[in-house]
């Protein structure tokens, strides 16, 4: 069972940036982290199961909508400390951040944003301490980077709506009370819709044989004639703007949580360097490793300015969708090469799980791609500052 020693690392003192309320939520979530997830995880990614069990405590650090108001049972807290839950989860694995992004990002806000009082009231509270779980259903198997071309669809039936179809690599799925879904209306019309557990025809198949983000259920939701309550619609808002002001959010959030991937590989890199002895020294005394070691805290460092700074515009409300999938799009590349080149300072125990580092690599396999690949987030900041559609 690995040991925890993670201290972190502050190369520009950012942290006096950062208030009290903020430093004592990340350090909140850094000291769950260690005791509860950090000595299971390595067992959790081998048996390819999220262990549900840790769903109440992430509820008690407020991992769960913490930017949700008080009174819908959210914690109140503004972008910034968001972001530093995010970075503590996935600094662990990037499957535990998922499950808390999916749940915050893309149940409880659009229900927030877009939802009638009632649904909040319903839903919020119970979705803030874990007692219930949700899922988000945009992506389908014919229909990735390009969620307008969706088929799944809904008919009014006057006293419900009928809905039809499929999603798939859907986290929190097999275990979720409800699913947030995005379907089209008989006009082709994107509306989201709560549907819940239990509903006839609604079923979440869990989808099997990943090699990443294995320490994260995934599932497809299936919906054949299932017959959805009027008061379940989504009232405020509608079109693909909807969904996509979710993924904003969640987009941020990965942005925060790439950098924690990262610190943790340096961590591990940097301890590593000073305890190999070959040649007869430390291998941190050797000019090759200083550059890797060099040139990861410097681009951890620019990454967190980026991310600092664009939760500060967040919390102004001023925060575009282009600079989001730009930190996104730079953090995980970061991310992905900090994992790489740690890995190989390693050596041969770089593939084995007595470190992170071979999970971590897997599991950006995943992050990269999925709420906006990097190919996509490239065409993003391309269109915003050309002005030109490469989509069409």
């Amino acid at each position: 069972m690995r040991t925890d020693s993670y201290q972190g690392h502050d190369y520009y003192l950012m942290d006096e940036w950062l208030s009290e309320e903020q430093k004592l939520v990340r350090d909140t979530a850094r000291a769950w982290v260690k005791k509860e997830v950090s000595p299971i995880i390595e067992e959790a990614a081998e048996n390819c199961k999220f262990p549900q069990h840790l769903l109440k405590g992430l509820g008690e650090i407020g991992a769960f909508g913490p930017y949700i108001p008080s009174e819908y049972g959210g914690a109140g807290l503004d972008q910034i400390s968001y972001g530093l839950i995010m970075q503590e989860l996935e600094r662990c694995d990037s499957g535990l951040r998922s499950t808390a992004s999916v749940q915050s990002s893309l149940v409880m806000y659009p229900i927030y944003k877009y939802g009638s009082e009632e649904q909040r009231m319903k839903y919020l509270p119970k979705l803030a301490t874990g007692e219930w779980m949700g899922c988000f259903g945009l992506t389908e198997p014919d229909y990735g980077s390009n969620p307008g071309g969706m088929i799944t669809n809904f008919k009014d039936m006057g006293d419900h709506y009928l809905l039809n179809g499929a999603k798939m690599w859907i986290s929190n799925a097999p275990f979720a009370q409800i699913a947030v879904v995005w379907a089209k209306n008989e006009a082709g019309r994107i509306h989201g819709l709560i549907v819940e557990r239990g509903m006839e025809g609604f079923t979440t198949p869990t989808m099997h044989g990943k090699w990443s983000l294995r320490a994260s259920d995934t599932g497809e939701l299936i919906f054949d004639n299932v017959k959805v309550p009027k008061e379940n619609l989504l009232p405020n808002k509608s079109g693909l703007g909807a969904p996509l002001g979710c993924l904003d959010s969640a987009r941020y959030g990965i942005a925060w949580g790439a950098i924690g991937v990262a610190l943790d590989c340096y961590d591990v890199a940097l301890k590593y360097s000073k305890e190999r002895i070959q040649f007869g020294k430390p291998i941190g005394a050797f000019q090759l490793q200083q550059k890797k070691l060099a040139e990861m805290i410097t681009e951890i460092t620019k990454a967190q300015l980026l991310t600092y700074r664009l939760g500060q515009l967040r919390n102004e409300g001023r925060a575009t969708t282009a600079q989001i999938s730009m930190a996104k799009r730079n953090n995980i590349a970061m991310a992905k090469e900090i994992v790489s080149e740690s890995r190989q300072m390693l050596g041969g125990m770089g593939i084995t799980n007595e470190y992170p580092v071979m999970r971590h690599m897997m599991n950006l396999e995943s992050v990269i791609t999925y709420e906006g690949t990097h190919d996509i987030h490239l065409l993003i900041t391309g269109m915003d500052v050309t002005g030109f559609d490469a989509f069409k």
